[in-house]
């Protein structure tokens, strides 16, 4: 087995198939008002918190581009559709976690998303009680790429970033890994790897159950 303490996880594209469902509600709003290219900027704000979103969007669309409107709507439609435990997850999630506790590692979630949302999505899907700690997006000053929310989960954990793994799917999340010192592991979501990414993840995976036999090598 792999020499390590810990374990940090993104949770939105990882455990989660969480980023094509909010891109499907933002294709319906962008249906509903005519928004041009709408996927391109969904994509650009993986692995960023709420205000980094937003920041995007006005830069995209103008700064009347009424965006606390249309995500409001988006939200109606997430959560009308994946509340109470329906929201799709990746391939592999419990066998990893169920893994890393057999094994005496730690668990740690660095994910942009706020504390409230993630703590529920974690408990409906019956994976809140492995995590010893959770860092979320409201909790730091800095969006990934800045490192701010590994280096966190890291000082929560009681562990050294350099003995730590990252499991991302974003390229912010992979920025972020890396500039912390962690050891980042990409399993893509909806972007596929460039050279950039390949030269700062330590290894790209198709799931997580092959990180777990990454692991265990």
């Amino acid at each position: 087995m792999k020499d390590f303490d810990a374990v940090v996880f993104d949770m939105d594209g990882v455990i989660f198939d969480s980023e094509r469902a909010v891109i499907s509600g933002w294709l319906e709003i962008a249906k509903k008002y005519n928004i041009k290219d709408i996927e391109t900027a969904c994509i650009a704000c993986t692995g960023t918190t709420e205000v980094k979103t937003k920041e995007i969007m006005l830069d995209k669309y103008g700064k009347d581009f009424p965006y606390e409107a249309y995500k409001k709507e988006v939200s109606k439609i997430f959560h009308e559709k994946y509340d109470n435990g329906r929201l799709p997850v990746k391939p592999g999630v419990k066998n990893i976690l169920e893994f890393l506790k057999k094994n005496n590692k730690k668990i740690a979630l660095a994910s942009s998303t706020r504390r409230q949302a993630v703590e529920q999505e974690l408990k409906d899907a019956g994976f809140l009680k492995y995590f010893d700690k959770l860092v979320c997006g409201d909790m730091v000053k800095r969006s990934k790429p800045e490192p701010d929310i590994f280096l966190k989960a890291c000082e929560e954990l009681g562990v050294d970033p350099n003995r730590s793994y990252a499991i991302e799917d974003s390229f912010n999340g992979i920025r972020s890994a890396h500039a912390g010192k962690l050891r980042p592991i990409m399993v893509p979501d909806i972007k596929q790897p460039d050279d950039e990414m390949r030269s700062l993840a330590e290894v790209i995976l198709n799931n997580l159950n092959e990180v777990v036999e990454y692991l265990n090598d």
